[in-house]
């Protein structure tokens, strides 16, 4: 493994001799504009594997993506290597249908800390809820992206990341009703400590989210990549493009749905991905949206 595949792998040609913000920030806009979030392994007869010569190997050399606990663990060795002050750290997703975070502490994130202040650095979570860049560890203030307003609140034992997001605009009338669609406009996205992690924390929830019968991994098969202009998504057979216009306080949905045999060139046209076995696609009903 070194550090000059990745960044081909990225598409980052700048200098990286600076263990600065300016190129935390570039290294994760690059990294969440060439690499998937998705869990296809899983719906293709293997396993996710929390190794990081094979996560290497799965997304620098195979072009893959991955889920959090692939992508945040690739980026922390990344980070180490270049010389940034970076930690491990385990947050709890919010889960709608419970109203309350998830128990199992299943979320791989990095907290980086440069010239004293702290960032949460997290280049794998997908759709509207990825960040486009590191958020400054401060509590109760906005901090505007493209994909919409984050927050980080303090509640003393614990912090919760918030987002607001604009109004969605369905162009295809057959899916203004769409359970994928957001409806709640201001939510929390995952809750977390500062309590170091280590890597090896998350091996059994790693295996559980892959075979737990109701794991949101286990009902839908997702890949979504970032666009400078929004985003693109495959969550079962449903394919969507959503692009942000901020000036106009929507997100315009362009929703389809794909037939089995147009899969595999969906994938490889819109999303660079090249799978080693035929995908079986799944969107059974669980509580998920764009």
């Amino acid at each position: 493994m070194n550090l000059e595949e990745y960044f081909q792998r990225i598409g980052f040609r700048g200098p990286h001799d600076k263990a600065d913000l300016a190129t935390l920030k570039q290294i994760h806009w690059h990294h969440i504009m060439s690499v998937c979030f998705e869990n296809f392994d899983m719906h293709c007869g293997g396993k996710i594997i929390m190794d990081l010569e094979v996560i290497f190997n799965k997304i620098v050399h195979q072009g893959r993506g991955g889920w959090c606990m692939e992508n945040n663990f690739l980026l922390y060795w990344v980070l180490r290597e270049m010389g940034y002050d970076v930690t491990v750290l385990g947050a709890r997703v919010f889960n709608s249908s419970l109203g309350d975070f998830s128990p199992i502490v299943g979320h791989f994130i990095n907290k980086v800390v440069i010239d004293g202040k702290s960032y949460i650095e997290d280049v794998s979570f997908g759709v509207s809820s990825q960040m486009w860049e590191p958020l400054e560890l401060v509590s109760g203030v906005e901090q505007v992206q493209p994909p919409g307003s984050f927050r980080l609140m303090d509640k003393g034992d614990f912090w919760i990341l918030e987002k607001t997001d604009r109004k969605p605009e369905i162009l295809n009338p057959d899916f203004a009703n769409s359970n994928l669609v957001k409806r709640q406009l201001n939510r929390a996205i995952y809750s977390f400590t500062l309590t170091p992690r280590n890597v090896e924390e998350f091996i059994e929830a790693n295996d559980y989210f892959q075979t737990n019968p109701t794991s949101l991994f286990v009902n839908k098969s997702m890949c979504s990549i970032q666009l400078p202009t929004g985003f693109r998504a495959l969550i079962g057979w449903t394919y969507s493009e959503v692009t942000f216009q901020a000036d106009r306080g929507v997100d315009v949905y362009d929703m389809k749905n794909v037939p089995d045999e147009e899969i595999e060139t969906l994938l490889r046209d819109k999303f660079k991905i090249h799978l080693p076995k035929k995908l079986k696609p799944v969107n059974n009903k669980y509580d998920y949206t764009l």
